[in-house]
């Protein structure tokens, strides 16, 4: 089995029959003893950021997303600021997380670009030993090298881009139809 770190990307597999997860990609943030807390990467919500932050002159028309079915009511961002203090490194210039006032500010002078950036409401959580055992059940594809391009990569294709781009049969499982019944 993969080792599971921060900055691990999982890939749903195919057929999950978990509609918060079927077909998602979702970016572990942190995985240690506690367990693991990741964000879901390829589901928009019909929200804007300006919809939850109540001050106008921020940069706020940039979309949500959702990061799992955990806490809507929290929001979480990941980004390419090496300049957040506080952030988390996840890999390749991906960062999760970091001070709060300082991107607040950042936002609001429009140093921020929306490619830079994507926030999310809730996030994904397991207990410790979890994860482990769905990636086990083959609930999980993992890929610890997906960071690589994770900002240059369409979010409506997300899923299938990381499939295709590891090749083998993970790109024979990017083609599978949502529902084969219909073939």
């Amino acid at each position: 089995m993969k080792k599971i770190r921060s900055g691990t990307i999982l890939i749903s597999e195919p057929f999950m029959g978990d509609p918060n997860f079927e077909r998602t990609v979702v970016l572990i943030c942190r995985h240690d003893e506690e367990g693991s807390f990741g964000l879901v990467l390829n589901r928009k919500s019909n929200l804007k950021l300006s919809d939850v932050l109540d001050i106008e002159q921020y940069n706020t028309d940039m979309e949500l997303n959702i990061g799992g079915p955990m806490q809507y009511n929290t929001l979480h961002y990941i980004h390419q600021l090496e300049e957040l203090e506080e952030a988390i490194a996840l890999g390749n210039s991906v960062y999760w997380g970091g001070d709060y006032e300082k991107l607040k500010y950042l936002l609001s002078i429009g140093s921020i670009a929306a490619d830079d950036i994507r926030f999310f409401l809730g996030y994904s959580g397991w207990s410790p030993g979890q994860l482990e055992e769905e990636i086990e059940n083959n609930v999980w594809i993992v890929n610890n090298k997906a960071t690589d391009n994770l900002f240059n990569l369409n979010q409506d294709t997300l899923w299938r881009e990381i499939l295709k781009q590891m090749g083998g049969k993970y790109k024979v499982l990017a083609n599978y139809p949502i529902d084969p019944s219909l073939n």
